[in-house]
């Protein structure tokens, strides 16, 4: 029997990794601090580095404190999550920002968007979704719980249906025509031809679409068409 690679190796590690995301936890009762802090702690690529009571307390923490990534509560005293959240938003703008929420609630749910958080976590699921909130966060990436994504997609066709599109749907369908026939290399002479306009007319739809997408040139009008599907790559 042979004893193999015993000597000079064991114990050994390989090249440390990353340093553990800092996180500035904010809620006003203790216990659920705790609670979510344990949940934190235990991942060897996250670490609570401060604790707050209430809003205005988080941001001075956030101020006072090299922290990465915000969890906030969103109902706290003094200042909410919410609230909270604007305003490192706004003074801190490399902060990531989770709210953390006992309320599955619609309303908060796009304030908090709308406040500079990239994630909304039910406290009840925290112990599944939490982790996962923090990592996203720490790539740019968002974190909605399935009923949350229920919800933007519900708002997105209740604005659709309002006629309230978002801003790259502001072109007319005439408009998004010239736009299609440009990206595809078609001249203004061509394009006329094809939907039956005077050529001057084609040039004030294509002037009215680089103005309405802040574009500058045909080059830049054929990555929006990709981007948005109106041609192939």
């Amino acid at each position: 029997m042979t004893m193999a690679h015993t000597s000079g190796t064991s114990g050994t590690t390989g090249p440390p990794g990353p340093p553990p995301v800092r996180i500035l936890l904010a809620d006003d009762h203790a216990l659920v601090r705790r609670g979510v802090r344990l949940i934190l702690d235990r991942e060897p690529d996250l670490e609570v580095t401060a604790e707050a009571g209430d809003g205005a307390e988080a941001v001075a923490m956030a101020r006072a404190h090299d922290v990465d990534l915000a969890v906030l509560d969103v109902a706290m005293p003094r200042l909410t999550g919410l609230q909270a959240a604007r305003e490192l938003a706004a003074t801190r703008p490399g902060l990531r920002i989770l709210m953390l929420t006992m309320h599955d609630n619609e309303q908060y749910f796009f304030q908090a968007l709308k406040a500079g958080a990239c994630g909304y976590v039910l406290k009840s699921v925290a112990d599944r979704d939490l982790v996962a909130a923090c990592r996203a966060a720490m790539n740019d990436e968002p974190f909605l719980h399935p009923g949350a994504v229920t919800a933007l997609i519900r708002h997105y066709l209740d604005r659709v249906r309002r006629g309230e599109e978002s801003p790259e749907h502001v072109l007319t369908s005439r408009e998004e025509e010239v736009l299609k026939l440009v990206a595809e290399g078609h001249s203004s002479k061509e394009i006329a031809e094809i939907l039956v306009i005077s050529a001057k007319t084609v040039q004030r739809h294509r002037a009215n679409v680089l103005h309405k997408l802040g574009l500058r040139d045909r080059l830049e009008l054929t990555r929006y068409a990709i981007r948005v599907g109106l041609i192939e790559p």
